[in-house]
């Protein structure tokens, strides 16, 4: 079958960095489902795990977590879909990409694609959705909102118009029922994020802590960073509520340490959300990604929710794959960029 695959890890702007590889097509066991590929969408990891390293393949490494398809095929075991439903998924990192004519995938960690999303629509929303969805609920607690009433909370989005945050701003929003604060540093982005459901709009470039009082909020109860964790987890302390929480989606550059005894004080939680964990560790509730993607196709079908695709790049192959890697690395892109299937 036909693929984007590497065998160098090397930047982006070498014509090797990404190829068009020919590999086996892969057969379904176990609980794995055997996807058509129709669309795929581009994240930063994929533009973190291909960035250069000394080190080579002998086999190409095929890159992409974010998918759409049809089943063409189910493994033995598989009890949830079934060869002909068309679904959506992120994948796992442990297993090849979905960067590729056919793919295979747990059924636990899929569901069907909305029906009222295309196939390049609905690529763009599993991996940021399966993120800020367990951010706000699993890592913070925060609660749907026909659980419990909390109009009166507030979360504070760092880096609203990018992809997790695009979707975030909905959920917590439209589900979690959540005064939603944002932050964006450019005219578009920041009527990108009042567009889907913002109540307000601070610039990151300016000091968080004089922003929040700007608008009359001073703390939040929840934080969900989606950008430079190091630049911002010095003024945590001081716009957290006492006994809030904040969670991050991304590390400090380099792996280098960070302070959070200043948090010690107001009792705050501090956590990590990495959406592949599921996956990777085989947990016992892995299933709960199925679900959560099932409930989100039916909150974008009833309009409560919207998709974030913003650009096709075109059909699948190295040349407009290394243009929407190119994109992601510039870090001024809004929403989510997508390819169409292979031709």
């Amino acid at each position: 079958m036909k693929a984007v695959g590497l065998y160098k890890y090397l930047p982006i702007d070498h014509p090797e960095s990404l190829l068009d590889v020919e590999v086996p097509k892969p057969e379904p066991h176990g609980r794995d489902l055997l996807v058509r590929v129709r669309a795929v969408s581009v994240n930063p990891v994929d533009v973190k795990v291909r960035s250069p390293k000394d080190k080579t393949e002998t086999k190409p490494k095929i890159l992409g977590w974010d998918a759409a398809g049809t089943v063409e095929a189910v493994g033995e075991e598989v009890s949830l879909l079934k060869a002909g439903d068309e679904v959506y998924y992120a994948g796992n990192l442990n297993r090849q990409g979905c960067d590729a004519e056919y793919h295979l995938v747990d059924e636990r960690i899929a569901a069907r694609k909305p029906r009222s999303l295309s196939f390049e629509e609905a690529a763009a929303m599993p991996l940021t959705t399966i993120t800020a969805w367990e951010a706000l609920f699993d890592r913070m607690g925060a609660r749907p909102h026909q659980l419990a009433e909390q109009s009166e909370q507030s979360v504070l989005i760092i880096g609203g118009a990018g992809g997790v945050g695009s979707i975030a701003i909905q959920i917590a929003k439209q589900v979690a029922d959540l005064c939603v604060i944002a932050t964006a540093s450019r005219e578009e982005s920041e009527a990108w994020c009042r567009e889907l459901g913002a109540d307000e709009v601070i610039d990151h470039r300016e000091p968080l802590p004089r922003e929040l009082q700007r608008i009359g909020m001073g703390e939040v109860d929840y934080i969900l960073c989606c950008n430079s964790l190091e630049t911002y987890v010095p003024v945590f302390a001081e716009v957290i509520k006492p006994q809030g929480k904040i969670c991050t989606i991304i590390g400090a550059k380099g792996n280098q340490p960070i302070n959070i005894n200043a948090l010690q004080g107001k009792s705050a939680t501090f956590c990590f959300e990495l959406m592949f964990t599921r996956p990777m560790f085989q947990t016992p509730d892995m299933a709960a990604q199925h679900d959560l993607l099932k409930e989100t196709a039916r909150l974008l079908d009833e309009g409560t929710l919207r998709h974030t695709m913003r650009e096709n790049f075109g059909p699948l192959n190295a040349a407009n794959l290394r243009r929407a890697h190119a994109a992601i690395e510039a870090g001024h892109t809004i929403g989510k960029v997508v390819l169409s299937g292979i031709d």
